[in-house]
Formats: structure tokens, C-alpha cells, sequence
């Protein structure tokens, strides 16, 4: 069962994490709290946010953090997808490229693996967003919970996050 804040629901009640609230707010986005859906099971995975929502899995934004050479940036996927490291390094031209450990990304971002959002950090972060997502009209990714997610437009998505559309999506056989 889903749950959405009333349409006059003070952006505090949508279920978001305050600093994505407040991130929202100063994008001006703060409409945004209205879509917001709020759910009693967790959506840590794309796969359980997809069935939560009723959507296909491709349609689920997945914020990962990784380290390139040690050094925290984040990579936009989608939900259907697998991050290719490879990919990353080279775009990057990093020497190595690992997924960060838990505590690394809850220092990097403020938030816990599986309520990981797009954009709204504790720290400015490189951000690459795979062009994967702009195959749909709404993406959907965590609000800052990971009982939490928001529909937007994936090009405006792109944009708040402040991404750079690269290819680094594990090639399909």
C-alpha cells in the first residue's frame, strides 16, 4: 500500500529526509513534496521500489557512490542496469574505481545506502548520470529514506544533480 502527503501537506509530512526537503526547497522544487510517496516496506532495491510503484525497473534512478582513486563521486543508473567500473574509470580517467563502503557514503552524502538521493548531499560530489535514464518520461529515485521516492523528468533530474550524461552502463550480451 502507498501513502501520499495531502496536496496542502507541509513538506516535513511527505516522509522525505529533512536535508532533501531542504534541498528541494532551494532548487525551488519544493512542489515536489506533493509527489513524494511514502511507503511502510522498505525500497532499499530498484527491484522493490519498482514493485512498490508498479513501474518497470528501468524506471527506478539508483544513486551509487563510488571511489575514484579514492575519491567519492556519484553515478546515476538505472534501475534495470549495472554500473560497468571500467566505464567509470576511463570517463573519470581514474586509476581505480571501487563501490564505496557504507560509511563512505553516508559521509559523502548524508544519507544511508538505499535512501541515497540524486542530488541534495552533505558534500559536493562529481556526479555522472547514464543516458540509460533519459529512455523514459519520469524517472523515479529515493527522497532521502529508503521508505521514500520522487517521480521527475530525467533531463531535469540530470540537471539538479548536476551530472555529466556519460555510457557507463555494463554493455547488455
Amino acid at each position: 500500500m502507498t501513502t501520499t502527503p495531502a496536496p496542502d501537506a507541509r513538506p516535513e509530512d511527505s516522509g522525505a529526509h529533512p536535508r532533501f526537503a531542504e534541498a528541494l526547497r532551494e532548487l525551488g522544487l519544493g512542489e515536489l513534496h506533493t509527489r513524494i510517496r511514502r511507503f511502510p516496506d522498505a525500497t532499499r532495491t530498484a527491484a522493490e521500489a519498482a514493485a512498490a510503484l508498479g513501474c518497470e525497473l528501468s524506471e527506478i534512478c539508483k544513486s551509487l557512490i563510488f571511489a575514484a582513486d579514492g575519491v567519492p563521486v556519484l553515478v546515476l543508473m538505472d534501475g534495470a542496469s549495472r554500473v560497468d567500473v571500467e566505464r567509470v574509470r576511463e570517463e573519470l580517467g581514474a586509476g581505480k574505481v571501487t563501490r564505496a563502503k557504507a560509511d563512505v557514503v553516508r559521509e559523502t552524502t548524508g544519507y544511508a545506502i538505499g535512501g541515497v538521493p540524486p542530488f541534495g548531499h552533505r558534500t559536493r560530489t562529481r556526479v555522472l548520470a547514464d543516458r540509460s535514464l533519459l529512455a523514459h518520461d519520469v524517472v523515479w529515485a529515493a527522497a532521502g529514506t529508503p521508505h521514500t521516492v520522487f517521480p521527475m523528468e530525467p533531463k531535469a533530474l540530470v540537471a539538479h544533480a548536476g551530472a555529466t550524461l556519460v555510457e557507463v552502463r555494463e554493455p547488455t550480451p
